[in-house]
């Protein structure tokens, strides 16, 4: 295997915890999402001549995988499936991890209904962004980057509270 290649996997398989995070933002099915996370992967291969290491692979890497997640999405026409989570259905005696998964199933579900933009600034928050290298990544100023997120908070909130998920 040739040494870019080695160094690519490499760098992919410490930050692929990203990737997953980024396709089951924007997809619901596992089937999409998994296609969703090739898809990433494949566009990442094809600019990685262009990483430079101005930035952070890690830095770079989001701003890939969240501009392809927003193409293939326009791409695909794919609509949010409306499917019931079997985890809504909560037992009485739940574990706290079976607690701590539900109320992440009910948070990516939420997720999935806001637009394109809203679901980059949450996941750059999630990741722990500042507002000025949101605004850096999205091409938008700190105090624009600052407005979103709150919005998409605010929109969050809204959407779980319409799920019937308690806050």
């Amino acid at each position: 295997m040739k040494a870019k290649e080695q160094e690519f996997l490499t760098r992919i398989e410490k930050h692929k915890g990203i990737l997953y995070k980024v396709s089951k933002m924007y997809m619901d099915n596992p089937d999409d999402q998994q296609d969703l996370f090739q898809e990433i992967v494949l566009q990442l291969w094809k600019a990685y001549d262009s990483f430079k290491g101005e930035s952070q692979f890690s830095t770079w890497m989001y701003r890939v995988a969240i501009n392809t997640s927003i193409v293939f999405l326009k791409k695909e026409k794919r609509k949010i499936d409306k499917y019931e989570i079997a985890s809504e259905n909560i037992k009485e005696e739940e574990s706290d991890s079976d607690l701590k998964e539900n109320q992440l199933n009910h948070f990516y579900k939420a997720v999935q209904e806001l637009d394109k933009i809203d679901k980059a600034i949450i996941f750059y928050q999630l990741e722990g962004f500042s507002h000025k290298e949101i605004g850096v990544n999205l091409g938008i100023s700190e105090g624009n980057a600052r407005v979103k997120l709150n919005r998409a908070k605010d929109k969050l909130k809204e959407i779980i509270k319409k799920q019937g998920y308690g806050l």
